[in-house]
């Protein structure tokens, strides 16, 4: 059934002190935390999640002081969706797409268009989108179409993979237009003839509101009109980085594993019949596994950090004047992401694994609900085909083939 989208939220006083906002961040996962398991269970979308986010101004955080905002780097934003997603993975999963857009903002704040919604982040908004489609012979096909309607135009689909849209603001859709051309549209969310649907039925992540949106007769004025760009030079950073916050959600995840895999066995684990130990805290294979699952999750972290300075020297080419000392930088962050996803994928499932050999039957227990951090971590790990991922890296380090590195898609 259709959902109700954020968009009534006020806006807020931007804060533009970059470490005011860093410091608001634990507090925030701290209340994202509560009742992340039974929200799960109960399918309970994250409104207030959202709602908290928005009042504490963290989507402003990577806007540049020159253009109004704190100028947090790559590394700081990477580093928020790793904290908020130990919180619920869900949260900072669903804020890919407004990332992914303010990031586009920052690096070509030129256009009056962009300048209104430059300004419309400064305010608080949030910025959703869907254009992937069900029943298409391939992704990323289109059949959405655009037609002009007098002075206007109208949208009809119906879009997929609409994450974190119910959560936004303004939303972003692909479409064919009369000439058959690709193109965007950047719409409020309350726009008549938009609904957008809780029909997501993934076994993990559940709570990002990743299903379908559908568009129908949709008033589309002309400045919210744009055409789309994956290969463009900017396209190719985000794309990237797009990658790289979900495996910062993932990373997220693992860190949840843990917290709550420590204090299953603080707090009610019992050692083995078989064990030496009087209790499980005291016990060596059990203190042995929580090791290995820290180990694990600090592996995790410490590779997306990597990635998160890649993405930060490419975004700081962009300022420069050296064509070729960005492309370098596009392909090695993209490089850089790619074998990151790569290993941490290998790390982050065996974790959310090896929590369950921290106890017996308990562990398993639908109230402690453990098995999500392994659902959502396989559910966001299924957005990137990782077999042909390993292979593009292979062909690049015998053949230097860069042909998957450069198209600005996720490969």
């Amino acid at each position: 059934m259709p959902i109700t989208a954020s968009s009534a939220v006020p806006s807020v006083p931007v804060e533009t002190n970059r470490a005011t906002l860093l410091a608001r961040i634990p507090d925030l996962a701290a209340e994202i935390a509560k009742g992340a398991a039974r929200r799960d269970l109960e399918r309970e979308l994250p409104h207030e999640a959202f709602k908290l986010f928005k009042e504490a101004g963290l989507g402003t955080l990577r806007i540049p002081t020159a253009l109004g905002g704190p100028g947090g780097s790559v590394l700081d934003y990477i580093e928020m969706v790793m904290t908020i997603g130990a919180a619920d993975s869900n949260v900072a999963h669903a804020l890919r797409s407004h990332f992914n857009f303010t990031e586009a903002l920052l690096l070509n704040p030129n256009s009056s268009v962009d300048r209104t919604q430059l300004a419309r982040v400064l305010g608080g908004k949030l910025f959703g989108g869907a254009h992937t489609e069900q029943g298409t012979k391939r992704p990323g096909e289109v059949t959405t179409r655009l037609t002009k309607s007098g002075e206007s135009y109208r949208l009809n689909g119906r879009k997929w993979y609409a994450t974190g849209t119910a959560f936004a603001d303004f939303a972003s859709f692909s479409a064919k237009d009369d000439e058959d051309q690709l193109v965007s549209v950047l719409l409020p969310v309350d726009r008549k003839g938009i609904s957008i649907l809780d029909d997501w039925d993934g076994m993990g992540q559940r709570l990002t509101a990743s299903g379908g949106v559908l568009l129908e007769d949709v008033e589309v004025l002309p400045h919210e009109i744009s055409r789309r760009g994956l290969n463009t030079l900017i396209g190719r950073h985000t794309s990237t980085l797009r990658q790289l916050h979900l495996a910062a959600s993932m990373a997220g995840a693992v860190r949840g594993a843990l917290a709550e895999g420590t204090e299953y066995v603080r707090r009610q684990a019992r050692s083995a019949a078989h064990s030496a130990a009087e209790t499980a805290n005291a016990d060596p294979f059990v203190q042995k596994i929580l090791g290995e699952v820290a180990a694990n999750s600090f592996a995790v972290d410490t590779l997306i950090r990597e990635s998160a300075r890649a993405l930060d020297r490419t975004a700081a080419a962009f300022a420069g004047d050296d064509p070729q000392m960005l492309e370098t930088a596009l392909v090695e962050s993209a490089l850089t992401t790619a074998r990151t996803q790569i290993v941490a994928s290998q790390l982050a499932l065996a974790a959310a694994t090896n929590v369950f050999e921290l106890g017996g039957g308990s562990a398993t227990s639908r109230q402690l609900n453990l098995d999500r951090h392994w659902r959502n971590i396989r559910t966001v790990l299924n957005h990137n085909p990782l077999l042909h991922k390993a292979r593009v890296v292979g062909d690049y380090y015998i053949n230097g083939t860069t042909t998957h590195l450069e198209e600005g898609k996720v490969f």
